[in-house]
């Protein structure tokens, strides 16, 4: 793969997704291990990647649960974060042939300082902790559950056309940054697509009555893609009709 990326010199901008791509490992759930809820955290986390929940409120909820953990292991768990096997070899060999590399990450500033300097990333986007007294308090959202807006400020800045664009994401929650690129790979990735993606073969209601027993004759280009990366689509997750609310529920099962 990494050969092929940088043979074909049209592509200059690879942007990553951080925990379970370039970090073989997820933040939260390890740092709430030090505070015996990493069940809680595990289940919150796994849904977001999932796409069952509203991302931005399972960050907030999962946060909250972990709320006191003094700053100084917060910073000894994000150093303790392994590097995905590769991710190192694969940055340097596409810096080498002249690539520009981003990651956009749901995690955070601390986690992210060490990962940059060590792989060379040319930018990162990512969320802040907030500290109170050297006490875990809260979090900043910058980055919410639709990365392509954060990629696209750079995007812009640099120049870059969608074509010369690859991204590599593992969840769910990560999709949206294929409408950048032009072309997606999705890493060791999740099994679950929301029901607002047009699936060929299986139903597809958005949520709504209107759309009921409605099967579509093909896929949108995210699911093509997904399933041409290798992805095997073994259900589809509940979602408000057409995605307009913050929460699961419809009037479908009524």
């Amino acid at each position: 793969m990494m050969n092929f990326l940088c043979e074909n010199r049209k592509q200059l901008l690879a942007i990553f997704d951080v925990e379970g791509v370039l970090y073989d490992a997820e933040y939260l759930p390890i740092l709430a291990e030090k505070v015996n809820k990493e069940k809680e955290i595990w289940d919150i986390t796994k849904q977001g990647i999932q796409g069952t929940i509203n991302w931005e409120d399972g960050l907030k909820r999962r946060v909250q649960l972990l709320k006191g953990i003094d700053i100084e292991t917060c910073k000894e768990v994000a150093d303790s974060l392994p590097i995905m096997t590769g991710a190192k070899v694969a940055c340097e060999t596409l810096k080498s042939a002249g690539w520009k590399i981003m990651a956009v990450s749901g995690g955070f500033t601390l986690m992210m300082e060490r990962l940059q300097k060590e792989l060379g990333l040319d930018h990162v986007f990512c969320n802040d902790l907030i500290f109170k007294d050297g006490k875990l308090d809260g979090v900043k959202i910058n980055v919410d559950s639709d990365k392509s807006k954060s990629a696209n400020i750079k995007i812009e800045e640099w120049g870059e056309k969608k074509e010369n664009i690859v991204c590599v994401v593992d969840g769910a929650n990560d999709i949206k940054l294929f409408d950048v690129c032009g072309l997606g790979i999705a890493y060791r990735a999740q099994d679950l697509v929301k029901d607002l993606a047009t699936t060929k073969g299986i139903t597809t209601t958005r949520g709504s009555l209107a759309l009921n027993n409605f099967v579509p004759d093909n896929d949108e280009v995210m699911v093509s893609r997904l399933k041409d990366a290798g992805l095997v689509i073994l259900g589809k997750t509940n979602l408000p009709e057409f995605g307009h609310l913050p929460t699961n529920e419809n009037r479908l099962g009524e």
